[in-house]
This record gives structure tokens, C-alpha cells and sequence, in this order.
């Protein structure tokens, strides 16, 4: 473990560069490079602080973006850290917490799914996402869900190995439908013995490894002597295994060595860059994933490249082999913060496989660099069109923090009321930054109310001074919703200039809305062809979107909750005793009825009505 950090604080100021220079150590940690209001502008680490800092202002800045931060410098800090790997962590959780404006920053994804076999006695496969446990086994990371649920189905298909929770599995008097589709060997009810299951277990563990040799061999083996004692039935079953694995290893990207690899490919256009990462599992070729990281200007791949490494692994552990499109400028280990002992091999000039598997890569990033290229530009459009349309400041740097939040209410008859909150910033919609609210202590149905309450609770902070006000406020309405909303912020005393709500048209159709202002202004109406009303639409569809599935997810787990409470003899005891007992409302609808019955406080009776009522 290294050391705790050894904090070393020092400022420079632009009238003692030279002094502040000689005194930096010959030590590893971590700089940051600070505006005259203190705001930092970057964030970097240093296996040697003396020479690194000293680089920023002895040599032609590497890049526009660097020449730019440069002559913003007014100061400097920094923090001696016990080793590299440490000032390594202490680097990228400063940049995720400050976002710099001159670090070339990679969107903080949530963690990488995986597959999960569980240490079940009857073991289930699972998609997974959050932190390991040791009674279960995980195969990944995956680049995303998709390539998850695709594995999923390959082992079903071939192993047939259940993906049922353990609450069904243990409640199941029959087999279900993936059993009758020879999906599942049904291990509920017995249909398979616990040795041979383990064993399918075993050779999909194995399948997900890369040993798919072996496991065709063993089949076979399996398969002819199943024959020859005159087992067809079992010799069947097998071949007909062998058939759905080999169609499988058909369509798979396979390599012999089948060791655990990750392919990293940059591409730059348009002063953006893409990196595409694709990755490589027991030698089959899971699939890739697009980032797009802020704040380059001018830089060359490598050092978005060096960029995506140190953030990406920081969480996630690297794999034996990395591939990589760039040969790394400095050493790969220190990239990383790895000791030299973790042997990870680097290739920058791949051979055989791994070098169609970089040119696939490379490709698949100029690809997704080239639609988003697209997509920006008429993004940019847009957002330039509406900042025009509204008077607002049409600067480039203006343009880009533009940023509109659009509120919408979504209910069934008044249950379930929920508001969104959508937001689009820097040209695009930023889901991350999405919130759902839910409404409660008004009349039924009573959308003024509704809005009244979402627009309190998001905008009392930035009334605080905690939060800044969007450039745009959408409201999803005409003239009542807007008034409601002027009310709000002038209880809050927040500028209503911001606020504009979107009438809908007759039939409700895209182009013939309406644009209504809380500050007086006539309304607009901008026409089907105008870019500005195209990105409004967006953003107010987006909000509905958002509203409506919230809000059906929030109905349907009320409506399910009240199935068990509209039965007669169900109070909030037997309720809670039923589901705790079964797991939740998936369990009490999967029990039979004398399992229903043996829940202390529930009669043959009452079992049977609960049955009906579930069924």
C-alpha cells in the first residue's frame, strides 16, 4: 500500500516563476494550474514535479489547448504524493470533482456490466452491474449490456442453464416456457439431475474462458459413448449441443491464445476525438464501446489516448494486453500507476488477430466519430437558431453553456402524478443530468399544482445561490402552466425572463406549437421548418418521454402493492408476513396455494383467494 499522501503546498505567482520553480522537489504528485480567481484550470500528475512543471513554461506548448491554458496561469499548486500510482488516484479524483476546463475529460460512466453465474446450488446466469461477491463468479467486463444479454442467450441456447431468480426457482411446481423452448434444462422441478447440471455449469464456465476445444472434444466423447450403450435419447441431447455451439463459434471472432485483451483506437476530426474501446474475452470478441471526451483542441491522439488509459483503469482493472492504436509517449506502467510486476503487455503494431481486431477498432471509431461530427453540427445549428430566436448571446463559448431545462407532468387519471426534469446542455441531452419528482399532497389530477410543487423543489437551491439558473426554462403547456411558473420564481425571486412555455398545436402535431413567455413577450409561433422549434421539440418530447415511464413504472408498482391489499382478510401485517416470506410480489404470485397457506395467519381459505387474485 502507498503511504498516505505527504501534502507540499506551494503558489507561484507570475512576479517569482523562477524562485517557485527552484523550490519544487524532485518528487511524484500532483499539480494544478490556477486562473487570477483561483478557478483551476488543470489537473496533472508528475513522477518528477521539478521537471514537469517546469516543461509548461520552458517549451512550445503541446498542443492549442495547453497554449491556451498557459496564458491564463496565474498560479500554481501543488502536492507531494508518496509515489506515482498514488498521485496517480489523487489526479483523477481531482479532475472528476473539478472538471478543468483545459484536462481532456472522459464522461464518468456508470461501471462496466458483467455476467454472473451465482453460487446457487443450482447455479443462475445473470446480468450484473455494481461490486463483486465471492460466492458468485463474474465473466467480463462487457462494453455494454447488449453484448451481456447476447452471452446470456448463446449459453441458454447451448447450455440451457436457468435464468429464473431464486425466489421463482424455488416456488416452481412445473416447468416454465424457456423449458419447453429448450432453453432451460427446468432444474425447479427436477427435470435434471444436480450432477449433470453442475456439469453444464462447468462447460459454460469453461466456454466463457475460451476453452471451446476442449468442450466440442469432451461432447463428442460424451456423445459416441452415449451411443454405444445404446443411450440415443442422451447421445441426442448431445449432439444436438454440439450443433448449437459450433453455429455459435461460427459467428464469434476466435484467436487461439484466447487471453483477456483490450483494443483502444483514437481517431481526430473536426477539432473532436473519438476512442473506441472493443474488448476481447476468453478470445471472443465481446463488442465496442464510443467515448468522446471535452476540452481537446489541437492535442494529438496519444495524449488523448494517454488521457482515456489513466482515467479508464483507474476503476476498471486492465487486462493482460492492451492494444493500442498510438505507441504511448511515456512509460506504459507509469500511464497506468502499475508496478512493472503487473505485466501488462502493451502493442502498438499488433500481429495475426489482434491486428484486425486494431484496424476494426480504428475503424468503428472514424465511424462514430463521423456521425457525431454530424450530429453536432446540426446541433449547434439548432441551439444557435433558438439562442437567436429568444435574443440571447450568441457567442461560440456562449452557445456552448447554453443550457435548457424542460419540466413536464405525466399521470393516469391523477395516479401516480410524476414531473421530469430533462436537461440539454453543450449541444446535446445530457441523461445523466435527468430527474424524476414525485408529486404527492395535492388534489388528483391538479396539473398547476403539480408544476407549482416540481418547480419549488428543483429551483429553491439556485433561489440560495447553490445552483446557477438555465439559460431556457421549457414548460411543458400553454398560458396556465407559464403563469403558475412566473408565480414560483417570483416567490423565489428568480428572473421569469426564462421561462417559456410550449403550447401544442392542433392535433398536437410537431411544427404547429406555439412559444408562450412569462415576461409579456407576444407568443411565437416559428413554424414546422424552423431549426430553433426542431431542438425545442426535441427537448419537450424528451421530458414527456421521461415523465410517461416514470410515472407507469410508479403505477405499476402501486397498482401491484394494492393487488394484495383490495383482497378480503389482507391487512398490513399478512401483507408484509407474505412478502417477506416470498420475496417480494413476484414470489406470492408464483407460490401454490399450500405454500400460500403455510404463511403464519393465512387459512386454505385465504390461500385460495390470494391464488385467484394473482392468477
Amino acid at each position: 500500500m502507498a503511504r498516505r499522501a505527504a501534502c507540499h503546498n506551494a503558489v507561484m505567482s507570475a512576479f517569482d516563476l523562477k524562485s517557485f520553480l527552484a523550490q519544487l522537489p524532485d518528487l511524484p504528485g500532483v499539480y494544478r494550474h490556477l486562473d487570477a480567481e483561483g478557478t483551476v484550470l488543470y489537473v496533472g500528475k508528475a513522477r518528477n514535479l521539478k521537471k514537469r512543471v517546469a516543461s509548461y513554461f520552458q517549451k512550445t506548448p503541446a498542443s492549442p489547448r495547453i497554449a491556451h491554458m498557459v496564458a491564463r496561469v496565474a498560479s500554481v499548486e501543488v502536492t507531494v504524493t508518496g509515489s506515482e500510482a498514488e498521485a496517480l488516484l489523487l489526479e483523477n479524483n481531482l479532475i472528476k470533482s473539478l472538471a478543468p476546463r483545459y484536462n481532456i475529460l472522459f464522461r464518468d460512466d456508470k461501471s462496466y456490466p458483467y455476467l454472473k453465474i451465482s453460487g446457487h446450488a443450482y447455479p443462475r446466469i445473470a446480468y450484473y452491474r455494481g461490486a463483486t461477491d465471492r460466492r458468485h463468479q463474474y465473466f467480463g467486463p462487457y462494453p455494454n449490456a447488449w453484448a451481456v444479454r447476447e452471452s446470456i442467450q448463446i449459453l441458454q441456447k447451448v447450455f440451457q442453464l436457468r435464468t429464473c431468480d431464486d425466489t421463482v426457482f424455488a416456488h416452481r411446481s412445473r416447468p416454465c416456457l424457456l423449458h419447453q423452448i429448450q432453453r432451460c434444462s427446468a432444474p425447479c422441478v427436477g427435470r435434471i439431475a444436480a450432477d449433470d447440471y453442475a456439469a453444464d455449469v462447468h462447460r459454460a464456465v469453461r466456454f466463457l474462458q475460451g476453452q471451446t476445444d476442449e468442450i466440442l472434444g469432451d461432447l463428442e466423447r460424451r456423445m459416441l459413448a452415449a451411443s454405444e450403450a445404446l443411450d440415443f435419447e442422451t447421445a441426442a441431447l448431445l449432439r444436438d449441443q454440439m450443433q448449437a455451439l459450433s453455429a455459435v463459434l461460427q459467428q464469434q471472432t476466435m484467436e487461439n491464445a484466447g487471453e483477456d485483451t483490450d483494443v483502444i483506437a483514437v481517431a481526430l476530426a473536426g477539432g473532436r476525438a473519438c476512442v473506441n474501446l472493443a474488448m476481447v474475452r476468453g478470445g471472443r470478441h465481446l463488442g465496442d464501446k464510443a467515448f468522446f471526451p471535452s476540452h481537446v483542441d489541437g492535442d494529438r491522439a496519444v495524449d488523448v489516448l494517454e488521457a482515456f488509459v489513466a482515467q479508464h483503469y483507474l476503476d476498471s482493472p486492465p487486462p493482460p494486453v492492451i492494444v493500442v492504436s498510438e505507441a504511448l509517449s511515456r512509460d506504459s506502467d507509469a500511464v497506468l500507476g502499475l508496478a512493472p510486476s503487473s505485466r501488462v503487455r502493451w502493442l502498438s503494431q499488433p500481429q495475426g488477430m489482434r491486428r484486425r481486431w486494431l484496424e476494426q477498432a480504428q475503424q468503428n471509431a472514424e465511424l462514430a466519430l463521423g456521425r457525431a461530427l454530424a450530429e453536432s453540427g446540426s446541433q449547434q445549428a439548432r441551439t444557435l437558431a433558438l439562442a437567436e430566436v429568444l435574443g440571447l448571446d450568441t457567442a461560440s463559448d456562449a452557445l456552448e453553456a447554453l443550457r435548457i431545462e424542460c419540466f413536464d407532468i405525466s399521470h393516469t387519471a391523477g395516479e401516480a402524478t410524476q414531473a421530469s426534469n430533462v436537461v440539454y446542455h453543450h449541444h446535446a441531452i445530457q441523461p445523466r443530468e435527468y430527474r424524476r419528482y414525485n408529486i404527492t399532497g395535492i388534489t388528483p389530477g391538479d396539473d398547476y399544482a403539480a408544476m407549482r410543487q416540481v418547480l419549488r423543489r428543483r429551483f429553491e437551491r439556485t433561489a440560495e445561490g447553490g445552483m446557477p439558473l438555465p439559460e431556457i426554462v421549457l414548460i411543458d403547456g400553454g398560458r396556465g402552466q407559464v403563469t403558475v411558473a412566473r408565480e414560483v420564481f417570483e416567490e423565489l425571486g428568480l428572473d421569469p425572463t426564462v421561462l417559456v412555455g410550449v403550447a401544442k398545436g392542433e392535433g398536437r402535431k410537431v411544427g404547429l406549437e406555439t412559444l408562450v413567455f412569462a415576461d409579456g413577450r407576444e407568443p411565437l409561433v416559428l413554424g414546422r421548418d424552423s431549426a430553433a422549434l426542431m431542438l425545442v421539440a426535441m427537448v419537450r418530447d424528451e421530458a414527456h418521454r421521461f415523465a410517461i415511464t416514470g410515472m407507469r413504472a410508479r403505477r405499476g408498482k402501486a397498482r401491484q402493492v394494492s393487488r394484495l391489499e383490495d383482497i378480503d382478510g389482507i391487512g398490513p401485517k399478512r401483507r408484509q408476513r407474505l412478502l417477506t416470506r416470498f420475496g417480494g410480489l413476484r414470489g406470492v404470485a408464483a407460490a401454490s396455494r399450500e405454500e400460500l397457506a403455510s404463511v403464519e395467519g393465512v387459512s386454505l381459505e385465504l390461500a385460495e383467494r390470494i391464488y385467484r387474485a394473482m392468477h
